[in-house]
């Protein structure tokens, strides 16, 4: 059940600010969770997010890669099958989930 993954532009953006040693295994992270993005609920990698600190994030959900100090916040489009990346950032305090919330309103 493997879905596509398409990145916001900002979120592209995003991953090639980074440095260019921690990008692979951003690419590998998400890659591997796009073989089954559903929530856990449902047999899936997926972490959903719901409200977070006043950010309504309720359809999205997180990967956390703990060691390089990374969020990356992605949305389901079940439809097509997609997962869309919506930010790649470090997870400083919660600032990674208000601008995801930020970019879905745009």
């Amino acid at each position: 059940m493997s879905y596509h993954v398409e990145f916001m532009e900002e979120a592209a953006k995003d991953l090639k600010e980074l440095d260019s040693s921690i990008q692979p295994p951003i690419v590998t992270a998400i890659l591997k969770v796009s073989q089954n993005p559903l929530p856990k609920s449902e047999g899936g990698l997926g972490k959903p997010l719901g409200n977070k600190h006043g950010s309504n994030l309720t359809g999205c959900f997180k990967i956390k890669l703990l060691k390089l100090g990374i969020r990356v916040v992605y949305k389901l489009v079940r439809v097509e099958e997609t997962m869309k990346i919506v930010v790649i950032a470090a997870r400083a305090d919660d600032e990674v989930y208000e601008i995801a919330a930020k970019r879905i309103k745009e």
